[in-house]
């Protein structure tokens, strides 16, 4: 029987994410969950060339941006669907916090974010975020989500 708190990679692996996201395609910046758990989200994005958010080869630091907020989104839309049995919600970024970008992911890349919940209250949502591409930190941040309600 499948824990919906403590889904194994596999299982999280075969969610399809835009079950969970309330972006469509072509806007939708995540490609696969990878982990949950109440603290801990990963997610990856397999950057192609079709990608909205790909300039020159490489995806813009307006798409780290939105791939972060869409791991948000995935770990709200796997609560909402797994956990509580109920739809999909809308959040929106209320502040972005020391964003460090070492460097813009190529197209071909796959990144790997990993967010951790510092503080979760009163429907907002403080997440410190890694982006990764194999060993190598691309991006870090925190960010305020607030979900409507």
């Amino acid at each position: 029987m499948i824990d919906p708190h403590h889904p194994t990679e596999q299982e999280a692996r075969a969610i399809d994410v835009h079950e969970l996201l309330p972006q469509q395609v072509p806007f939708v910046m995540v490609s696969q969950l990878v982990h949950f758990d109440m603290v801990r989200t990963i997610t990856e994005l397999h950057v192609s060339d079709d990608n909205i958010f790909v300039e020159d080869g490489r995806l813009s630091a307006s798409g780290l941006v939105e791939h972060i907020a869409q791991t948000c989104a995935a770990r709200i839309g796997y609560i909402n669907k797994y956990i509580l049995l109920k739809g999909i919600q809308v959040g929106v970024i209320g502040a972005i916090r020391d964003l460090n970008i070492h460097r813009l992911p190529q197209v071909g890349e796959v990144v790997t974010t990993t967010l951790d919940v510092l503080e979760d209250i009163f429907g907002m949502t403080l997440i410190q975020a890694e982006v990764t591409a194999g060993q190598e930190t691309l991006a870090t941040t925190q960010m305020k989500i607030a979900v409507k309600e």
